[in-house]
C-alpha cells in the first residue's frame, strides 16, 4: 500500500511540477564540466549529495553537461564555459546568471542564493 501511495503522490507532482515545452524543468542549474576537474569532484562531494533535497535543488535541478560534449540543442542559445565548474541557472531557456568556479561551500549557497533572488516567484 505505501508503494502505490507513494507512486501516485510521485505522479501527481509530475502532473504539477512546471516543465518546458520540451518536458524540461522550467528552471535547471546547468553545471559546466569536464572530466578530471578537481573543483568539480570537491562540488560533487560537498554539495552534490544533498543538493537534490534543497529548495533550490528542488526548483532548479542540476544539469550536467560536460564541456567537451556538443552543446545540447535547447542550450545552444547559452554561452558556454571553458572553466569548469561553472554553473548557468535557467529559467524559461533564458540565462539568469553564473558562477564561474566553485569557491567553496559557504560561498557557493551564497552565490546561488543571490541568482535563485532574480527567478520569478512560483506560482
Amino acid at each position: 500500500m505505501k508503494a502505490l501511495l507513494a507512486s501516485i503522490v510521485l505522479f501527481a507532482g509530475l502532473l504539477v511540477a512546471p516543465l518546458s515545452h520540451a518536458g524540461e524543468p522550467r528552471t535547471a542549474l546547468v553545471m559546466f564540466e569536464q572530466e578530471n576537474c578537481e573543483w568539480c569532484a570537491a562540488w560533487f562531494s560537498e554539495i552534490g549529495p544533498i543538493y537534490p533535497l534543497t529548495a533550490e535543488g528542488k526548483r532548479a535541478p542540476i544539469r550536467r553537461v560536460d564541456i567537451h560534449d556538443p552543446m545540447p540543442d535547447d542550450l545552444a542559445h547559452i554561452e558556454g564555459s571553458r572553466f569548469t565548474p561553472t554553473f548557468v541557472l535557467i529559467h524559461d531557456g533564458q540565462e539568469v546568471g553564473r558562477i564561474r568556479g566553485y569557491p567553496g561551500e559557504d560561498f557557493f549557497w551564497g552565490l546561488l542564493d543571490q541568482l535563485m533572488q532574480r527567478l520569478p516567484p512560483q506560482s
